[in-house]
């Protein structure tokens, strides 16, 4: 199963937010940005904290595709 950020990067870009300021309005760390980045995962913590900035829930952010393997799955 891998992890897809897509839906996170099209909501910042529709609120005209750049990954800093996700990162310092969120109170997120950057390895967190960076591993999102990359379609990494990251803590539910973290989720939480991004959905508050973006006003969404998580399912807004994320995505699963369960038919992929990822770096998670070894």
């Amino acid at each position: 199963m891998t992890v897809d950020y897509s839906k996170l990067w099209k909501k910042c870009i529709d609120k005209r937010m750049t990954k800093m300021q996700l990162k310092d309005a969120a109170h997120i760390s950057y390895n967190a940005v960076a591993k999102m980045g990359k379609n990494e995962p990251v803590s539910l913590e973290t989720l939480e904290k991004v959905c508050r900035v973006l006003e969404c829930n998580v399912g807004d952010v994320i995505e699963f595709d369960i038919d992929k393997e990822g770096d998670s799955d070894k």
